[in-house]
């Protein structure tokens, strides 16, 4: 993965910088090409953001510069720093290695989103059973195209914000079940109930995919995203 400061590290040349860069997205592509989205996707959109910010506010790019120690104020017991940073010509190779990464990141992002558009399309959610009045906190049924079922236990939480909500949610894995006639989301549900009584009426959903996909990294994320918005939308319906 690329390092957060990988602008302001080590050499500050154009061609070195494009150089980690390009290889940077090189293993992006290679994961991509794997149809694995996380965690490259998410590194990528804060990357972009950042350098975007950066490159709205230089202040930010000069902040992000090391610094030298200039002398030790006894009397006051201060440390006194100067920027290592001066040179406008240094300023403006910068400029360049950022204007050259922003359609760089743009572009890989476009990329990156036309995967997980592709894999949302080939997702299916129904709820299982009758819907309980607390949907936040139940399970999640994964189907990866023919292979088994996959239990999570899944329990969202909100997070409020001056002005939005945000709702977050985690997921502990409990077990497979092997695809069979008997093995039915209905029964699944059962023997969760069954096995664990904190939940006597949980809320279950089943997320099928037509395409076989890499679990942990793409599968797995993008469903977690969309039971957050069914339940959501669940929530405020009722």
């Amino acid at each position: 993965m690329l390092s957060k400061n990988w602008l302001t590290e080590k050499h500050i040349d154009f061609e070195y910088k494009k150089y980690v860069l390009l290889a940077y997205l090189k293993e992006v592509d290679d994961n991509f090409g794997a149809n694995c989205l996380y965690p490259c996707l998410s590194d990528l959109i804060a990357h972009y953001r950042q350098i975007v910010s950066i490159k709205e506010n230089k202040q930010h790019l000069k902040d992000a510069f090391p610094q030298r120690l200039q002398r030790l104020d006894r009397e006051h017991f201060l440390l006194n720093y100067s920027k290592i940073i001066q040179d406008d010509s240094l300023m403006a190779e910068l400029e360049s290695i950022i204007d050259y990464s922003i359609p760089q990141f743009k572009s890989h992002l476009a990329d990156g989103r036309k995967i997980y558009d592709f894999v949302e399309e080939h997702l299916s959610i129904n709820a299982v059973g009758v819907m309980p009045l607390y949907p936040e906190q139940g399970y999640m049924f994964i189907k990866n195209g023919s292979a088994d079922t996959s239990v999570y236990e899944y329990q969202i939480t909100i997070f409020q914000q001056p002005e939005e909500k945000y709702r977050g949610i985690h997921t502990t894995y409990v077990r497979s079940y092997p695809k069979s006639f008997t093995n039915t989301y209905e029964f699944i549900k059962i023997d969760m109930v069954r096995e664990n009584h904190k939940l006597p009426n949980p809320a279950a959903f089943a997320i099928e995919s037509e395409l076989s996909l890499p679990l942990e990294q793409t599968l797995l994320p993008i469903a977690k995203r969309i039971l957050v918005k069914r339940v959501s939308s669940e929530s405020a319906e009722s």
